[in-house]
C-alpha cells in the first residue's frame, strides 16, 4: 500500500512539472513580436536595477491575465534564450535608458581627456619647480642609491643574478646573451670592488700596472679574486647546462688567469720560460712574451696531465687548453719576438710543428673532431705564417715590384692547403 501511495505522489510531482513547463512554452507560443520586445524591455531594464512598475503598468493592457511570476519567467526565457532582434521604440524607456548610458560615456571620456590635458599643461608650467623640490628633498637619498660605491655593489649583484637565473632559460641565444653579461658584470664589478677604482680605464690601468707589480696582495685581489668568481660563475653553468660545451673554453682562460696571476710565478717564471725559450737573449724581449712562454709551458703540464687520467669527461677540457696553446704558440712563433737571436725562433718552429703533430695523433686516437680541426686550422694558420715571415728574411713586402709573385704563392699555398685537408677528411673521415 505504502507504495502504491508514492508511486501515486511522484505521478502527481511529475504532471505538476510538466505542466508548468509547458505552461510557460504555450506562453511563449502564443506571443507575439511586440509583446516579446515589450518583455525584453522589462527584463533588461530589471538586469540594470532600473524601477519597472511603472513600465509595465503602462504596457500591461497588451497581455492577457498574467501573474507576476509567470511575466518574469517569460522575460527571462526571452532574454536568455530566444533570439529577438531588437529595435527599441521611439520615446520608450529602455532608448531613454540606453541614449543616457551613451551620453554618459561620452562625459567620462570628454572629462578624461580635458583631465589629461590639464595635468601635461600643469606639469609643463610647474615641472622645473616640482624637479627642484624632488631634487632638494631627495638629494641626500639619490646621493647614496647611485654612488660609485653602491652603484657597483648592485651591478655586481645583477651580473649574479643574470648568472643564477639566465641558466633556466631554455631560449640558446636568449641564455648565452644572459650569462656573458652576468659574467662581464661579475669581472668588471668585481675587479672594481677590489681596486676601488669605480671607472673603466682606472681599474683596466691598475690590472696592467699591478700584474707587473711588486705587491702580491695587490696582484691578487686586482687579477686572481675576479678570475676565481668568474671560474665559479662558469662551474656552476657548466653544471646548470652540460649540453654549451663552449664554456669549458671559457672556464679554461679563466682558471689559467687566476692560477698565473698568483704572484709567486713573477718570481718562478724565469725558471720556466727557458724550456721554450732555452737560447739566451743577446737583445731586448718584451717581459710579456716571456710571461706568455711560462703560461704556456703550464698549460701544458696541465694538458698532459689530464690526457693521462684518460677519463673522457676531460675531453672538452683538453680541447679548450689545446686551442689556448695553439693561439700561444702562434703568437709565440712570430719571428718578431725572436729577431735579436734566431736560435730561440728555430727552436720554437721545431717545438710547434712537434706539438701539432701529437695533438693531430692524439686527436684522431681519441676520434675528437674538435681536437683534429684545432690541429688542422692551427696547421694552416702557422704554415701562412711561416710562408709570409720567409720573405722577412730578404725583402719587404712593400719594397720592390715582386708582391703580385708573392701573392700569387700565397694563393697556391692556400689552394695546397685545402687539397691537404681534403685528402686528410679521405683518409681519416667517413665521406
Amino acid at each position: 500500500m505504502k507504495k502504491i501511495l508514492l508511486l501515486f505522489l511522484l505521478c502527481c510531482f511529475s504532471a505538476y512539472a510538466e505542466t508548468s513547463s509547458e505552461n510557460i512554452v504555450s506562453h511563449l507560443s502564443s506571443l507575439n513580436e511586440k509583446q516579446k520586445n515589450v518583455l525584453y524591455e522589462f527584463e533588461v531594464l530589471k538586469r540594470n536595477g532600473c524601477k519597472t512598475d511603472q513600465f509595465w503598468k503602462e504596457n500591461k493592457n497588451q497581455f492577457s491575465e498574467l501573474d507576476a511570476k509567470t511575466r518574469d519567467e517569460l522575460a527571462q526565457q526571452i532574454f536568455e534564450n530566444s533570439t529577438v532582434v531588437y529595435k527599441p521604440q521611439k520615446n520608450s524607456a529602455v532608448q531613454i535608458w540606453m541614449q543616457t548610458q551613451l551620453f554618459t560615456n561620452w562625459m567620462f571620456y570628454l572629462s578624461a581627456f580635458i583631465a589629461i590635458c590639464a595635468v601635461i599643461a600643469l606639469f609643463k608650467k610647474y615641472w622645473s619647480l616640482l624637479i627642484g623640490f624632488l631634487l632638494k628633498r631627495l638629494e641626500p637619498l639619490l646621493r647614496y642609491l647611485f654612488s660609485p660605491l653602491l652603484l657597483t655593489c648592485e651591478l655586481l649583484a645583477l651580473g649574479i643574478a643574470c648568472v643564477f637565473y639566465a641558466v633556466t632559460i631554455e631560449d640558446f641565444v636568449l641564455r648565452t646573451v644572459i650569462i656573458h653579461l652576468g659574467l662581464f658584470l661579475l669581472w668588471s664589478q668585481s675587479t672594481a670592488l677590489f681596486t676601488k677604482e669605480y671607472w673603466v680605464k682606472k681599474y683596466i690601468f691598475e690590472i696592467e700596472s699591478n700584474f707587473w707589480g711588486k705587491d702580491p696582495w695587490e696582484t691578487i685581489k686586482t687579477i686572481c679574486l675576479p678570475a676565481v668568481l668568474v671560474t665559479l660563475a662558469l662551474s656552476y653553468v657548466l653544471y646548470k647546462v652540460p649540453a654549451d660545451i663552449f664554456y669549458n673554453y671559457e672556464i679554461v682562460i679563466s682558471g689559467i688567469a687566476f692560477v698565473y696571476a698568483l704572484p709567486f710565478w713573477r718570481f718562478v717564471e724565469k725558471y720556466i720560460y727557458p724550456v721554450l725559450f732555452p737560447f739566451k737573449n743577446e737583445g731586448y724581449r718584451a717581459r710579456s712574451i716571456n710571461s706568455l712562454g711560462a703560461c704556456t709551458v703550464i698549460a701544458l703540464i696541465l694538458t698532459v696531465v689530464l690526457i693521462l687520467q684518460g677519463n673522457a669527461v676531460f675531453y672538452n677540457v683538453i680541447a679548450a687548453f689545446i686551442s689556448l696553446e695553439i693561439f700561444s704558440f702562434l703568437i709565440l712563433s712570430s719571428k718578431e719576438n725572436h729577431k735579436y737571436n734566431l736560435g730561440n725562433y728555430y727552436y720554437l718552429q721545431f717545438v710547434i710543428v712537434l706539438f701539432l703533430v701529437l695533438t693531430f695523433l692524439y686527436s684522431y686516437q681519441i676520434h675528437s673532431n674538435e681536437i683534429i680541426w684545432f690541429s688542422l686550422i692551427g696547421s694552416c694558420f702557422f704554415i701562412i705564417l711561416k710562408y709570409l715571415e720567409i720573405f722577412s728574411f730578404f725583402s719587404s713586402w712593400k719594397r720592390g715590384n715582386s708582391w703580385a709573385w708573392k701573392l700569387l704563392g700565397l694563393a697556391a699555398l692556400l689552394w695546397v692547403l685545402g687539397k691537404g685537408i681534403l685528402l686528410v677528411s679521405k683518409q681519416f673521415f667517413t665521406v
